[in-house]
């Protein structure tokens, strides 16, 4: 595979600059404790605040943590965006995208709320998908304490983040219990049969997030090899079999993005099942370009096209 000649002049730099991410038990301590260069929007000092909270975790498991972000100008009840952070579903933590918090909390005028949720292998399926649900759970039981608007709650996610938002809102529809008003999945991480099929992409996953890593990730979560049957549609969401009344979608993916062809499939499932949705697919794009090079014109365009789809879904407006 050589998909360099095909990636965005403006996100080559990086690909000379990053070292080559080879995951597996020997490195997981080592990349789980790199810090990578995130940048946010500048955000006036006192704009927005930052909490930390312990909550109640799932049914015979640990408290688990919040990191809350809210606009600090008084005003009524805003609408909360829970964010699931991404990582392969083996690294990564709430705290790691503040500066993007902060700044998203700014100007899409809302509540953000990012779980720390139980990373694999030490914790399997279906270890974070409940964790997520029970933070979701905690934010709709206390809406008054964080000024946030229940009926205007919804999910967002990137990579490993975004899979498990696609399966907070099927965990949600299927148990009747809470009800998501959208679901935002930045290149989501959908399908543990990506990189274990016969056919992969032939230009899509050499940069940043190949197929070993996803090989990784995913046999991590699963306990079993990425791709064997019966795989839960609640660690995997392209598993399942019916996608009807979900809330609305977006998602958005690079070209050559590992996950591509999951990320398209899945909104056209989405859409043959009558969700509304609206899908962004970006030239020349490799895993996590909007956050490693967010000055690129492709990144502010993502960015972009990203908060105004979250305003609209928070506001009813752009």
């Amino acid at each position: 595979m050589n998909s360099r000649h095909l990636v965005d002049p403006e996100l080559l730099p990086l690909l000379d600059f990053l070292p080559p991410l080879d995951l597996n038990d020997a490195t997981l301590p080592a990349v789980r404790a790199a810090k990578w260069p995130i940048a946010g929007n500048p955000v006036p000092a006192g704009a927005v605040t930052r909490h930390v909270r312990r909550v109640p975790g799932p049914r015979g498991a640990p408290e688990g943590g919040l990191v809350i972000y809210a606009p600090s100008e008084a005003r009524g009840a805003r609408p909360c965006v829970l964010y699931i952070h991404g990582g392969g579903y083996v690294a990564g933590h709430a705290g790691e995208l503040e500066p993007v918090h902060r700044s998203l909390a700014l100007t899409a005028d809302c509540v953000i709320v990012s779980v720390e949720y139980r990373l694999a292998p030490e914790t399997r399926f279906p270890g974070a998908i409940e964790d997520c649900y029970a933070a979701l759970k905690w934010i709709l039981a206390n809406d008054e304490l964080l000024n946030i608007d229940a009926a205007r709650v919804g999910v967002m996610g990137e990579s490993a983040g975004g899979g498990l938002a696609a399966a907070l809102a099927l965990l949600c529809r299927d148990r009747g219990e809470h009800r998501l008003a959208f679901q935002q999945l930045i290149y989501p991480m959908l399908d543990d049969r990506t990189g274990a099929r016969a056919d992969p992409h032939p230009f899509a996953g050499e940069f940043v997030w190949t197929a070993d890593n996803n090989a990784f990730g995913w046999a991590s979560l699963l306990g079993v090899a990425p791709g064997s049957p019966e795989v839960s549609c609640y660690a995997a969401a392209a598993r399942a079999h019916d996608l009807t009344g979900l809330p609305p979608a977006f998602i958005s993916t690079g070209a050559l993005d590992l996950f591509v062809d999951e990320d398209i499939e899945y909104a056209q499932r989405l859409v043959r099942a009558g969700v509304p949705v609206e899908l962004h697919v970006y030239a020349g794009a490799y895993h996590g370009f909007d956050l490693f090079v967010p000055s690129s014109a492709v990144a502010r365009a993502a960015n972009h096209d990203s908060l105004v789809a979250l305003r609209r879904a928070l506001h009813g407006s752009a």
